[in-house]
């Protein structure tokens, strides 16, 4: 087995492009934990960072003349091919992510159909048929709680009324179009 220790990294990449796996394994050797400590940093996920670090060794090995030691030091030119790979890695997943996500909202949209919005917009009419029926003080009281989403509390000062007497008209007039829905045939009325 060849003794790589004394040798330059340009040594060993002159080397690797004349196939010597042993010169490769030193320059894994020498530079593979910072690779994979920076493939990890950005990527925070251990599989990915081990992915990418054997990608660009294996890059290194395909296309050694892409070094060149005029331009700076082995280690620089793998940890930016390092950081390269790691960022189109994190946006091919961001973009896939986006994709699913996309994807997902556009079917839960076509799965709700033509035949669903129908009843939706009877029941919406049921709705309002019922809250029509309600006397004043329930009506108003419940509109403010539920369509203007006040507190009981809140309610109670808009009216000017104590808050025990607006929870009990909210109460009977639930209760009231509760039944009137149930009768209309409003499943969940009940």
């Amino acid at each position: 087995m060849e003794q790589f220790d004394e040798a330059s990294d340009a040594q060993l990449v002159t080397l690797i492009g004349r196939y010597s796996e042993p010169a490769l394994a030193e320059v894994y050797r020498r530079h593979g934990g910072p690779v994979y400590g920076l493939a990890r940093k950005i990527l925070n996920n251990t599989s990915e960072a081990d992915d990418v670090t054997q990608e660009v060794f294996l890059r290194l090995w395909n296309n050694p003349d892409r070094f060149d030691p005029t331009r700076g030091s082995l280690r620089s030119f793998l940890l930016n091919d390092s950081h390269g790979r790691s960022v189109d890695l994190v946006r091919s997943l961001n973009a896939r992510r986006a994709r699913e996500v996309k994807d997902a909202n556009r079917s839960t949209v076509a799965d709700y159909d033509l035949q669903h919005q129908v009843w939706d917009m009877a029941v919406a009419d049921e709705v309002k048929r019922a809250l029509s029926a309600l006397p004043v003080e329930e009506r108003e009281a419940i509109e403010l709680a539920y369509f203007h989403s006040h507190s009981y509390v809140k309610v109670a000062e808009i009216l000017g009324q104590p808050e025990g007497t607006v929870k009990s008209r909210i109460r009977n007039g639930m209760r009231r179009m509760r039944l009137t829905l149930a009768d209309a045939g409003i499943q969940g009325a009940n």
